[in-house]
């Protein structure tokens, strides 16, 4: 298992620098949560999720649902990695044509399974498809990323009522809490609380991670799988623009891209010098 967390390690690394290239080569995107939410979203494809990147529209995959859809980035570079599409479409990010959109998009990006970018609404969908999945007697799991600030929607308290209502055991959303969103810190612009009491509150099984602990991650994903009768949030604690001392805890970053003169420093700051 360490073999493989290393693996995972290097791999979220990579990621990074992927993403840091492609927001500076476009330069409109979501610096910040991208990077945040990185080290949960290459656990879930490259140690969790069953998928298939020959055959995206799988029977037998679980779901990804990108509720906090403007860190489209991270999941477009995961993807890329995965084989959905080739790398040098990242290059395209946000460009006229291009199937890479500002936030997903299920109809043009292979790998995508539900439009998000919405806030709030995409604990209700991932939710939709579990109780789907459940319905039709299927062992598919569905996740979703939700950002912090988002949690200030009221549908997604309205959705983790009925995902614990109705026992989607087969539901598990992580929670990228990163302390921060646009206008500032989540707590001064609209304080969410005890996260992680919230969701016990509404009859989840809860687990608290470090989200950049990538051994954390994996064990606490293996931990969901294995839980029976309640769906699983995983709350981590996450640090925005996380491995880049110019982006990290910057609400700044939220919405910025690296100009031309960040880049070098950034990738200096990922092991990257090419």
């Amino acid at each position: 298992m360490k073999e493989k967390i290393a693996e995972l390690e290097e791999k979220a690394r990579r990621l990074r620098v992927a993403i840091v290239k492609t927001l500076h080569k476009s330069q409109s995107g979501h610096t910040g949560g991208s990077l945040s939410a990185i080290d949960m979203v290459c656990a879930l494809y490259f140690h969790k999720m069953r998928h298939n990147p020959q055959d995206p529209a799988w029977d037998g995959r679980d779901r990804f649902v990108l509720s906090k859809g403007h860190a489209a980035p991270a999941l477009y570079v995961t993807l890329a990695e995965a084989g959905y599409f080739p790398a040098e479409d990242l290059m395209m990010l946000r460009r006229l044509g291009s199937h890479l959109q500002g936030h997903p998009d299920s109809k043009g990006t292979p790998g995508v399974d539900v439009c998000t970018g919405s806030l709030g609404q995409g604990l209700s969908m991932a939710n939709g498809m579990a109780l789907g999945l459940k319905l039709e007697g299927k062992p598919n799991r569905v996740y979703a990323v939700l950002g912090d600030g988002e949690l200030q929607e009221g549908q997604v308290w309205e959705a983790a009522m009925a995902a614990a209502h109705y026992k989607s055991d087969n539901l598990c959303a992580l929670i990228d809490s990163n302390r921060l969103q646009i206008d500032g810190f989540v707590e001064k612009v609209m304080n969410v609380g005890d996260i992680a009491a919230k969701f016990r509150a509404f009859g989840w099984n809860v687990i608290e991670i470090d989200g950049h602990d990538m051994g954390a991650i994996v064990a606490a994903l293996d931990a969901a799988e294995s839980h029976k009768g309640a769906p699983t949030a995983i709350v981590a604690a996450t640090v925005k623009g996380k491995g880049v001392h110019l982006f990290e805890n910057k609400a700044a970053y939220h919405g910025v891209t690296p100009n031309d003169q960040e880049l070098p420093e950034a990738l200096k700051c990922l092991g990257c010098f090419d």
